[in-house]
């Protein structure tokens, strides 16, 4: 095999084959089987150290123009692997460690989870007359609001930071909150001792 790109700020195990860059983006990209965000991919395999930032994007230009993966939208953000990606995925993931592709593999899980729950979930931020912020989070089924609340954060170090707990503890913060409207004491005990683990 020969190393051909370069290998800055890559830990042992990581990349160091131009080929390698590219049958891992295949790879990522046939196993989330949906479109992702071409930064997010970059992301994820410079931040795992598996290869370098440079040598990601120029792997990403060189599949999209053999025609290895494609652009969903006009912006120019969002990949997936076409009929010829899946192939060199299923052929040749074998050639990128198992170590690697569960690295990467894991991350994009996680990342897509993530998405899909901000998105079933806003949190919309308002600033609020006189100062501070009102922030809304909706918690939802996919279809439906099962509830919707609005807090009142003085400023923006604290939305961020309410923002993430809500994020971490979603179902938790729910459970709660049903538990204390429904006046449950088993209920409520429960949810408390939920949101302290």
């Amino acid at each position: 095999m020969d190393f051909d790109a370069f290998s800055g700020g890559i830990e042992p195990g990581g990349l160091r084959s131009k080929s390698d860059i590219g049958i891992l983006i295949c790879y990522m990209l046939h196993n989330i089987n949906s479109p992702f965000p071409e930064s997010d991919i970059v992301d994820i395999i410079q931040e795992n150290s598996i290869a370098n930032y440079f040598e990601t994007s120029a792997a990403i230009a060189e599949l999209v123009k053999c025609g290895n993966i494609e652009y969903t939208d006009d912006d120019k953000k969002m990949l997936r692997v076409t009929n010829n990606g899946i192939l060199i995925s299923s052929q040749l993931y074998n050639s990128i460690s198992v170590t690697v592709r569960q690295k990467t593999i894991g991350a994009i899980m996680r990342l897509a989870a993530q998405k899909k729950l901000e998105k079933e979930n806003p949190v919309t931020v308002i600033h609020a007359d006189g100062g501070g912020y009102n922030v809304n989070f909706r918690v939802t089924d996919g279809m439906r609001d099962l509830m919707s609340l609005t807090l009142f954060v003085p400023n923006i170090e604290e939305v961020q930071a309410v923002r993430n707990n809500f994020y971490q503890h979603t179902d938790k913060i729910y459970s709660a909150v049903l538990a204390s409207v429904i006046g449950d004491d088993n209920m409520i005990t429960e949810a408390l001792k939920d949101l302290k683990k």
